[in-house]
């Protein structure tokens, strides 16, 4: 028989019954909710964008290769800092920063490990020597490649779309020197290069300048970039009593090698490029700093529009001086945001299709690319050093 109480039990059972029916369904459409959430990431949602910056950051050149970083490393946090949208996406840009030691071989290394990370694009490398090798790893991984500071010709000839470089070339900067030593009235000279691509190429583009201007080209001896002690070649070089000497080099070496040259009593004016126009000759070489003239491919720091303004920021945050191609890199960043806004994408390969019709104004100056990948109009500033002090003496354009 049903006790008294019998329906009643029975009613609140099926009450129970369905209000758990119901809590399950309520479950149901929120973890569907939920799901469809995360399927469908919102549009304000932050993207992380991997940049990719490469130079030696260990070794003789850690200090130019520092330089560099910093320089892109500013960029992107003002950018972050800014804000930026690229569509209805918010960005937000990584500097993934690698060091390839100024080797070709750890170059390489480098730069898979940036394919590998898939970067938008990349900043460098630093060196002629190690930017050519590490260009066809971009080349066949279709990531836009922006040397800062890469002046071998070599480097844009090789066919590929991605190269790009914001200075001028050693096929400019050369003859530029080479002219600027027959108008002090140079009529010899002998020349020594590092046996790397940059210190060759600029050598070898000097050489042929010098010769066809009527200047005498007396040797060419060859030493290499982790030399020391320069004073066999400088002793042969004495001997045969140039006017000029032209070092093909980094500063690293070529401090020690002007110092040398001035403690055996050359009386030679030496003249060096890039690679040895840095605010640390002066420490390397001493007072042998004051016989050297040497040039840069870009516009003098304080003739730059932005140069001012970005030497405040730059030792403000890093609590030190401008190298020499850290405004590059700045403005570098900025163009390859600058692509993406156009390209309207993060997508590597439309940030490339967007590359040649750059037309930046930034730091450095207006930067517009030829079909090569070359800045249409560069610019040579030549330099020489008083009281170890850089000094501006001219700036060519080419």
């Amino acid at each position: 028989m049903c006790p008294a109480n019998c329906l009643s039990n029975k009613h609140q059972i099926g009450d129970f019954s369905v209000m758990n029916i119901k809590f399950q369904q309520v479950m149901q459409i929120s973890a569907a909710v939920m799901l469809l959430s995360m399927a469908a990431p919102s549009a304000s949602a932050e993207e992380i964008v991997r940049i990719g910056h490469v130079a030696p950051l260990t070794g003789g050149l850690a200090h130019l290769g520092k330089d560099n970083e910093n320089g892109a490393r500013l960029a992107i946090e003002e950018i972050n800092a800014a804000g930026l949208s690229i569509g209805d996406q918010k960005i937000t840009l990584k500097l993934d920063a690698q060091d390839d030691a100024g080797d070709p071989r750890q170059a390489t290394q480098a730069a898979q490990r940036l394919v590998d990370d898939k970067v938008v694009a990349v900043i460098g490398h630093l060196n002629s020597g190690t930017s050519i090798p590490a260009s066809k790893m971009y080349s066949d991984g279709g990531i836009v490649q922006i040397s800062p500071s890469a002046t071998n010709p070599a480097y844009t000839l090789q066919g590929f779309k991605t190269t790009y470089r914001i200075v001028a070339t050693d096929a400019q900067q050369g003859p530029a020197l080479a002219s600027y030593a027959k108008s002090m009235g140079i009529k010899s000279v002998a020349v020594v290069d590092d046996s790397t691509a940059y210190g060759q190429g600029l050598a070898n583009e000097f050489e042929k300048k010098a010769k066809a201007l009527g200047v005498k080209v007396v040797s060419h001896d060859a030493t290499n970039d982790k030399a020391v002690d320069f004073r066999a070649i400088l002793t042969k070089v004495k001997g045969e009593n140039p006017d000029g000497i032209m070092y093909g080099g980094e500063d690293a070496t070529g401090g020690p090698f002007a110092k040398q040259a001035k403690q055996l009593g050359l009386r030679a004016k030496i003249f060096g490029g890039d690679g040895v126009c840095t605010e640390k000759l002066s420490l390397l070489a001493g007072d042998a700093a004051d016989n050297v003239i040497c040039s840069a491919p870009g516009v003098a720091l304080e003739k730059m529009p932005g140069g001012v303004a970005f030497e405040v920021k730059y030792e403000k945050r890093f609590g030190q001086p401008i190298q020499i191609y850290a405004p590059f890199t700045y403005d570098a960043v900025y163009i390859i945001v600058d692509a993406m806004k156009r390209a309207n994408s993060i997508d590597p390969a439309k940030v490339l299709s967007a590359m040649p019709s750059t037309d930046y104004k930034g730091v450095i100056g207006e930067t517009k690319f030829d079909s090569k990948g070359d800045l249409k109009h560069g610019v040579i500033s030549l330099y020489d050093f008083k009281s170890g002090k850089k000094v501006l003496l001219d700036a060519v354009e080419m």
